[in-house]
């Protein structure tokens, strides 16, 4: 037993498997994330620089109905892989119809921008929970290492995240929003092929619904699904993922400020032109910031070709084929900017802080949840808003200089990045464990299904993010910058704060799940 599993977790102590999916996710959250670091900046640019002067108020509600809606949508593309597609079949088919999304925005129409939307939407739903109940499915024999499997997991969504923000909004600011938007759509289209030829590496996981339902069988058979419990101790659990959900709303209320009002507070509030010594240390941190995570990346990736370049050969090529693209793409970038005397940052760049931030810290995160030290779900969620608080906190202080009704102001950058590094810490204790945790309090075969409905919490989280955010103007004006952060340091506290308070109710009803 011992020598199957080692042979098993052969690489970094996890399943190849996991890593295919993990590039897989990379490039979808590329894409989603490149495009969404430019969104709100190029509706609200003006017509001079290649944007469409939209209000402020008017770009933040399609933001919102955009960010809601495709975490609306995992919901129906849960049961449509449950009950037709498999979870394969419904991952690839999301992600071409999310490249046609990518490219039609290209194209910088009203038409095509609103189409563009829609297809995002509807091929997220059907990518989104299925690629995630593959990776649950992938370790449905040991659910001790499910959370350490989210959080690796996680680590690829944001390298995704933060090669999209870095790449996309450097060709948006020297070049077009257009080949911005472009970009993100070309690594969707090689992400899917990446997944379609690497199929064969998921064993049984996903093939289709019917074989899913046997493979469910044969594992009762040898006992290693998940244990039969009775109706009590299935309600208490469903109690649980409820409470989890309802509290959730909060965090990504506060979290998801950052596309839509910091984006804003880092373009107009935020010092961004450097000069001397300011301009030589921002270019020796971004070369680090562009060339060390793509490093361990590819050191990932390099591993990952040893172990299943024979098995999947194709899916390997296409995901050589894409890095060599990206390392062009930075180094490019990098000859352009390190010649230039003064600097000033890409107010897009600052996203890149939270998946920067991820790469680094998920890897630690993922060791404290498999040690003896790893706290209970209640706890880990409690931490996690205060963390969150606490960013927001750094920002209201921050901006306490800025006279009310202002609409520009030079805050130093400093606060942003304080505020994502703890936005960050807060995330690793929320974001993926709750994954893990509804993976592990609901019966297998509901787990599509309840990984969409757990999305729908993101999209109300995400609506009415964008709606508070879209208020920022009148806030300012009739307040102060520093009022309007404090509002998302407050409530994230006292939020933190009751999950720790119900600790003791949360462990009771988990019934020994941890």
């Amino acid at each position: 037993m011992n020598t199957s599993s080692s042979k098993e977790f052969s690489l970094l102590n996890h399943k190849p498997a996991l890593f295919v999916l993990f590039f897989t996710e990379m490039w979808e959250r590329f894409s989603y994330y490149g495009m969404r670091a430019i969104f709100v900046l190029f509706l609200t640019a003006s017509f001079s620089d290649g944007g469409w002067e939209w209000t402020r108020e008017r770009a933040l509600g399609l933001l919102g109905i955009y960010t809601s809606s495709v975490y609306l949508t995992p919901l129906i593309g849960g049961i449509i892989a449950d009950k037709l597609l498999g979870y394969q079949k419904a991952v690839a088919l999301g992600a071409l119809i999310m490249t046609l999304g990518h490219a039609s925005m290209s194209l910088e129409t009203e038409t095509t921008l609103y189409l563009g939307i829609c297809l995002l939407i509807i091929g997220n739903g059907l990518f989104k929970p299925n690629v995630t109940s593959m990776v649950s499915g992938l370790y449905d024999k040991y659910p001790e290492r499910k959370d350490g499997a989210f959080t690796i997991f996680y680590m690829g969504v944001n390298a995704g995240g933060f090669l999209g923000v870095l790449l996309c909004g450097f060709l948006a600011n020297n070049l077009s929003y257009s080949w911005g938007f472009g970009l993100a759509g070309i690594f969707m289209f090689l992400g899917t092929l990446q997944f379609w030829f690497g199929r064969e590496i998921f064993e049984k996981v996903g093939v289709s619904p019917a074989k899913k339902e046997a493979i469910a069988d044969e594992l009762k058979i040898n006992d290693f699904v998940e244990e039969k419990v009775s109706k009590d101790i299935q309600r208490d659990r469903y109690i649980v993922v409820t409470i989890l959900a309802f509290f959730t709303v909060f965090f990504w209320w506060a979290f998801e400020q950052a596309s839509g009002s910091m984006n804003l507070f880092a373009r107009d509030y935020t010092q961004r032109a450097l000069t001397g010594n300011a301009a030589t240390i921002f270019k020796i941190v971004d070369v680090l910031v562009s060339t060390v995570p793509l490093i361990i990346i590819s050191w990932v990736l390099l591993k990952l070709f040893g172990q299943t370049f024979k098995k999947i050969s194709v899916s390997n090529i296409v995901l050589g084929t894409s890095f060599i693209s990206i390392w062009a793409i930075v180094l490019w970038k990098l000859s352009i900017i390190i010649p230039e005397q003064n600097t000033e940052i890409e107010a897009s760049w600052f996203l890149i802080l939270n998946s920067l931030f991820i790469i680094f810290l998920a890897p630690i995160f993922s060791k404290w949840w498999e040690s003896k030290f790893n706290p209970s779900a209640a706890v880990k969620f409690g931490i996690g808003m205060l963390l969150l608080g606490i960013g927001f906190g750094a920002l209201a202080y921050g901006s306490n200089a800025i006279p009310q009704g202002a609409k520009t102001a030079s805050v130093s950058l400093i606060w942003l990045i304080l505020a994502y590094l703890f936005h960050t810490m807060g995330e690793l204790c929320i974001s993926p464990v709750g994954l893990s945790y509804v993976s592990k309090l609901v019966p297998a075969k509901k787990i599509g299904m309840m990984f969409g409905i757990w999305y729908l919490v993101n999209a109300l989280g995400n609506y009415l993010a964008a709606k508070t955010g879209s208020y920022i103007d009148l806030i300012v004006e009739q307040y102060s910058m520093s009022f309007f952060f404090l509002i998302f340091t407050v409530i994230p506290g006292v939020v933190g704060l009751i999950f720790l308070i119900l600790n003791p109710l949360i462990k009771k009803l988990m019934h020994g799940i941890r």
